[in-house]
């Protein structure tokens, strides 16, 4: 009883000494790590690393960046408890609510467009996707990239099976390692491998940009840790204000942004730019329409999921109430 009396009363001063460690959330809460998963896209998120916005910002916290080469390893690492921000785009996105990973999506990073394209090589033979039949195509499987790639053969009524058209699930490394021994006829990828894939004797047959105008949208957005979340409410909302302001700093400062980013994509300035571009980088106030009750981003997911369980990559997609439950909107408003 005197160990209890004891307890309480230390605790009682800590807490009136401001000492203590609390779990509830509170505003003053900051962790003493953070852990950022992130992928080399040209996009608000690699804007605030390059400038060292978030380590400026919490100066005491040691902030991790790791790098991860697609939205599927993200995934696996939320699910490890390994990171506590993540970036994936729609068709992981999709399959991490639908495997009911233990994330919320925070920010709607970018829409893409012609960021993302099947590059085919200029000996192959390939001016349209029908003539794709017999060929070999890498992607990453399970990625906006996959996603699209699909959506402009299904567009096309095209057949992997009858047209005997293989498709290699590959990482980006791997898919230029191959490109470059010549193992594959084609690769629909993103930035910066594209331009990369441009400059070794490719051409851009198809981009997301005309899959989007045929109805399938993807786009990149920001997950964090439903645990992280709700322990430092204030860290979410603060990283928010990062990711606003660097969009913002692009649109004012697009030539210098270019050049802070060409060190990350290992691109030039006006290469760096050109990337950049093909995105539609979104703000705060941009982002409202999507992160609403009843927005876009919900819809997005809800038609990416019906088109992942069609094609068996999840044995089912969720309501669409599921999906907008997995949406932070308090935190966009």
């Amino acid at each position: 009883m005197k160990k209890g009396i004891l307890g309480l009363l230390l605790c009682f001063i800590l807490v009136v000494s401001g000492c203590s460690s609390t779990t509830s959330g509170s505003e003053n809460d900051v962790p003493k790590e953070i852990r950022l998963g992130y992928q080399a896209s040209p996009n608000g998120e690699l804007l605030a690393k390059a400038r060292g916005s978030l380590e400026k910002k919490y100066p005491e916290t040691q902030i991790k960046w790791i790098k991860f080469e697609s939205g599927r390893d993200i995934n696996n690492a939320i699910a490890g408890g390994s990171i506590d921000f993540g970036l994936v785009g729609t068709p992981p996105g999709a399959i991490g609510v639908a495997n009911k990973l233990p994330y919320k999506v925070y920010y709607l990073h970018d829409i893409i467009g012609e960021s993302e394209a099947l590059v085919v090589k200029k000996g192959a033979d390939i001016k349209s996707l029908e003539d794709l039949k017999e060929k070999k195509i890498a992607t990453t499987f399970s990625s906006t990239a996959h996603y699209s790639l699909l959506s402009a053969l299904k567009n096309k009524n095209i057949d992997l099976k009858k047209e005997n058209i293989t498709l290699l699930d590959m990482q980006s490394p791997d898919i230029l390692a191959a490109w470059n021994r010549g193992d594959i006829d084609g690769a629909y990828v993103w930035q910066p491998l594209q331009t990369n894939l441009i400059h070794a004797d490719g051409n851009v047959l198809i981009s997301s940009k005309e899959v989007a105008k045929q109805g399938s949208i993807t786009g990149e957005f920001g997950i964090v840790h439903e645990d992280f979340a709700k322990k430092y409410p204030n860290i979410v909302k603060g990283y928010i204000s990062i990711l606003n302001e660097s969009v913002n700093y692009y649109h004012k400062n697009p030539e210098k942004s270019a050049e802070l980013l060409a060190k990350e994509l290992n691109l030039t300035p006006k290469q760096s730019l050109k990337t950049m571009q093909q995105l539609t980088w979104l703000n705060k106030s941009d982002q409202k329409a999507y992160f609403q009750s009843n927005g876009k981003l919900a819809h997005v997911l809800k038609d990416t999921g019906d088109f992942l369980e069609a094609q068996k990559d999840i044995p089912s997609s969720p309501d669409l109430k599921t999906y907008q439950q997995a949406l932070l909107n308090n935190f966009s408003k």
